[in-house]
């Protein structure tokens, strides 16, 4: 059986694309355009505040089937968590700053969406976030909807599994 393969790309108001692996999806060699540089490929880190990080670990790590890859609390004030896969080009960290208030997110478009082109991984990935209680929901847009299913965090924040590839 040969590898599956995924990649995903993050919008968080500008795109960034990666290649990466997804709840245990091994990743394709990436297209590297930094190799003719002679630079190697960076671990992008999508890191952003939350009111309670508690209330995100069940859709990142049960429905993502995301792991734990680090945690820490009162750094300064900020306790966070860092879900992932190890050895993964990419990893997400959520922090809380004891004190103040950030509320939810602020549009519906902010996304972050994984490409899993083949039909059997897509599928298996969209049941894992049903089994963890995530239903979808429908995308601000509706291109999103065509291939692929959305869901949204606690915070309101989105996660596409797009069933097409990049």
């Amino acid at each position: 059986m040969t590898p599956k393969t995924a990649s995903f790309t993050v919008l968080v108001g500008i795109s960034l694309v990666l290649v990466g692996a997804l709840s245990g999806v091994r990743a394709r060699e990436p297209v590297n355009p930094t190799k003719e540089h002679n630079m190697p490929i960076p671990t992008l880190r999508v890191a952003r505040p939350t009111n309670n990080i508690d209330a995100l670990l069940p859709f990142y790590r049960d429905g993502l089937g995301l792991s734990v890859i680090g945690h820490f609390e009162d750094h300064a004030g900020f306790d966070g968590v860092m879900l992932g896969q190890p050895g993964a080009p990419y990893h997400f960290e959520f922090t809380r700053h004891r004190g103040h208030e950030v509320g939810r997110a602020p549009t519906q478009d902010n996304l972050v969406v994984f490409y899993l082109p083949e039909p059997e991984v897509w599928e298996a990935a969209v049941s894992r976030m049903r089994r963890a209680g995530f239903q979808p929901v429908p995308s601000y847009n509706p291109y999103w909807d065509v291939k692929g299913a959305t869901f949204e965090d606690a915070d309101g924040y989105r996660v596409v599994l797009q069933r097409a590839p990049w």
